[in-house]
């Protein structure tokens, strides 16, 4: 074969989150009491639009976890030999922005480096100037044709976008079309805004998503639309890079959270006693401790044990994927304490009511009834603070890449991007794009996040649902 499948632990955790997000999908369509909120979210725009961005993150997630070594060459017995280096999906489809990198900082659609160098002339001269960058513009023959170039570049894949939206939603009217109605009536229909989902936002996010892919894809084939980096790199190329580390922080820490504050928070509030001042003063004392400082010591340790065994991994990428993953686990371990008081608190009064008292007289053994009758009617908490908290660890990790107990330096992420940023920031001239680059990625994740989540808060909350 000319690769060789490569699952990473992070690659693993996020298939298997996926998995249990399809099978909670199809547990959904099979309850009604749950289809009846999940409505409520989709009938709102808002809501819609922010998921389709987040589905657009997702996706470039998936595909910068499916890594793969290439075939780097055969031994005299034929036996493959695969490189060390571990590429992703992402990586394939974007080798031209991995593969064409400067010698160092350029601007956003620079043809020309950003700072002067020396530069020797055939003749023998030498002069102080801005040399021309490698890859950037270098099918221009001067700086007055870029311009026009990039307005007609922009002008075609702006109307390739257009085209392809365009297929797009005479597909979908084709579909939605319903039995003697024509083609117009349906896309009149779809115009005003009629039926429960709101298609016609959910197609407007879509299209705006489809032009800026495709001016941005078309636009970096020949000039770096971001700039790029102290080392040269396309900073483009890094913050799409960097997608899959926020999503994982987001993610994975949750999966790591939920078992912990789930079980503790119900056993306490349906044992109460013993077993409620144990939990509490558990949690308590776990909260005590300050979570940058204990996250802070977990992270050198494994750092320490790193440096010590370098045996222990075949490459840079395994070694910066396992501090991503003992990242995740501690973020979990030291965030589950505000959920399981939570659940604590509205397991003392389930426990209470009259069908749980039932189900304790008919001989329902502690098990069952906190398995089938508490879980299901905390399962609105739960959802709303994991909707609630993506986010906020989104952030988190460009906090703790600032103080410097992030992801590894190695890995592209937005902490990091931002960290460099720091010290650019302070040159003279300025290099502004990193910082910009990372803000803006960032940015629309978390504002789509929050913007969905507060549409299932609204939605699964009992005290907010109409």
């Amino acid at each position: 074969m000319p690769f060789q499948i490569e699952i990473l632990w992070t690659d693993f955790l996020i298939f298997v989150l996926m998995g249990s997000i399809l099978a909670f999908g199809v547990y959904t369509l099979r309850h009604e009491h749950l289809r009846v909120p999940w409505r409520q979210v989709a009938r709102r725009p808002l809501a819609m639009a922010s998921l389709v961005i987040l589905c657009a993150y997702v996706v470039i997630g998936l595909m910068d976890s499916i890594h793969y070594r290439p075939l780097q060459d055969r031994q005299n017995s034929g036996e493959p030999v695969y490189s060390n280096v571990e590429l992703s999906l992402l990586d394939k489809v974007a080798m031209p922005l991995r593969a064409r990198t400067e010698k160092t900082y350029s601007a956003p659609f620079a043809m020309q480096a950003y700072t002067k160098e020396t530069v020797e002339y055939p003749d023998g001269r030498h002069a102080r100037e801005y040399p021309r960058l490698l890859y950037g513009g270098a099918h221009l023959k001067n700086e007055a044709e870029r311009g026009g170039d990039i307005a007609s570049r922009a002008g075609t894949a702006t109307l390739a976008g257009l085209g392809f939206w365009l297929l797009l939603v005479g597909g979908f009217l084709l579909i939605r079309q319903k039995r003697e109605e024509t083609l117009a009536q349906a896309a009149g229909r779809l115009m005003r805004g009629e039926g429960d989902i709101p298609w016609r936002t959910v197609l407007i996010t879509v299209g705006i998503l489809i032009m800026l892919a495709t001016n941005a894809g078309y636009l970096s084939l020949t000039y770096h639309i971001f700039g790029t980096d102290q080392a040269g790199q396309d900073v483009f190329y890094k913050s799409l890079k960097s997608i899959r580390t926020g999503l994982v922080i987001g993610t994975l820490t949750t999966l790591v959270m939920l078992p912990f504050a789930a079980l503790f928070g119900i056993m306490a509030g349906y044992f109460r006693g013993w077993v409620d001042d144990v939990i509490q003063y558990v949690y308590t004392t776990l909260s005590s401790i300050p979570g940058v400082l204990l996250i802070a010591a977990a992270i050198l340790s494994l750092q320490l044990y790193i440096e010590t065994n370098p045996e222990s991994f075949t490459s840079t990428t395994q070694r910066a994927d396992t501090r991503l993953l003992f990242l995740c686990l501690i973020l979990g371990v030291t965030s589950w304490t505000s959920l399981c008081r939570l659940l604590r608190g509205e397991t003392l009064k389930l426990r209470e009511v009259d069908f749980i008292q039932a189900a304790r007289a008919l001989g329902a053994s502690h098990a069952t009834v906190m398995a089938r009758h508490i879980l299901p009617n905390v399962m609105h908490i739960i959802l709303i603070t994991v909707v609630l908290d993506f986010s906020g660890l989104v952030l988190a990790e460009a906090v703790l890449a600032y103080v410097g107990v992030g992801v590894d330096p190695t890995m592209n992420s937005w902490g990091n991007m931002i960290v460099s940023a720091r010290l650019e920031m302070a040159r003279e001239p300025i290099v502004w794009w990193s910082l910009t680059a990372a803000f803006v990625f960032m940015f629309a994740l978390v504002l789509a996040a929050n913007l969905f989540s507060d549409a299932v808060r609204d939605a699964f909350d009992p005290r907010l649902r109409k």
